[in-house]
């Protein structure tokens, strides 16, 4: 078993997920607060790309006893890794990848409690809840319609909150309200990728949102999630008084128009909707990227 079989099992071109909410509040807490702390962020970015990849491993553990093995119309970006799938890995190598990563992320956030952040214990319990429950029996939160839910809370604000205490000591509602760009955007990658595998996802008993809402109005549910992070922004500065500098985070808004002009008339079933899924990953990348270095712009320029 090779090092890219493991590469693959991981999904680690995801981890944009988790790390540019956890770059976004240090470049607050550095704005706000003047402060960056390069050890505390390292050990937050590990922490919690360790939990996203033991929580993308449970799930495709659990997945390979449900909707994976049904499953026709998966792409590069949905249907899970494939590893069990295609013989590279045994669902019990998953399991224990998975155990080890989320082992690694608890490690991370037990060495922030001892260097004195200790509300960590608290953050870090719903990050590891959420890694969990996602996908693990006997909850599975993605099957009970909540899961899209818990993905726009702990890809958004609990984790910005939760990076923004680590940099800072302090508790801030801006650290959490800075996180609703990349939390829509994040939900609507979930969202979008939900639509190729909801025949399997229903033949496994999963209940997701797409799959109670149905194709045609969760369209246009994911039309206000592409939408939406580009309103919030605005409502980012006028409200909590963000440097108008975070505007620099429209420039993927052509990517999501695009995005959704393509999922109203492309069938979740024809080749052509893997762009779609690649534009919903490519908006929240270059929004993350973009507000990220606005906030560290205004802040070197304060």
């Amino acid at each position: 078993m090779g090092f890219f079989v493991y590469l693959r099992a991981s999904r680690l071109p995801f981890l944009t997920g988790s790390l540019f909410p956890v770059a976004v509040a240090a470049a607050l807490a550095y704005l706000i607060d003047h402060t960056w702390n390069f050890l505390f962020f390292g050990l937050t970015a590990l922490g919690v790309a360790a939990l996203q990849v033991g929580a993308n491993l449970i799930n495709d553990y659990y997945d390979s006893f449900g909707s994976d093995p049904l499953n026709r119309n998966f792409t590069p970006f949905s249907g899970g890794s494939r590893v069990i799938q295609d013989g590279r890995m045994s669902p019990g190598q998953v399991k224990t990848l998975a155990y080890v990563m989320l082992g690694l992320g608890v490690g991370c956030g037990l060495l922030l409690i001892y260097l004195g952040r200790p509300w960590v214990a608290v953050i870090g319990l719903l990050g590891l809840g959420a890694a969990l429950f996602y996908s693990a029996s006997p909850v599975q939160i993605m099957s009970l319609g909540l899961g899209e839910l818990m993905i726009f809370l702990a890809f958004g604000p609990i984790l910005t909150f939760g990076a923004y205490y680590v940099q800072t000591g302090k508790f801030s509602l801006l650290g959490a309200a800075v996180s609703l760009p990349l939390a829509f955007l994040i939900t609507a990658i979930i969202w979008i990728n939900e639509f190729p595998d909801m025949e399997a996802d229903l033949a496994a008993g999963k209940y997701h949102l797409v799959a109670r809402l149905g194709l045609k109005l969760s369209r246009w549910v994911y039309a206000a999630l592409m939408l939406a992070p580009f309103v919030s922004l605005f409502v980012l500065m006028e409200i909590f008084h963000l440097p108008d500098l975070i505007v620099a985070a429209l420039i993927p808004l052509p990517l999501a128009l695009r995005a959704v002009r393509l999922a109203f008339r492309t069938p979740p079933t024809d080749p052509e909707f893997v762009p779609i899924q690649a534009l919903t990953i490519q908006t929240h990348f270059l929004t993350g990227l973009t507000l990220t270095l606005a906030l560290l712009y205004a802040a070197w320029w304060r």
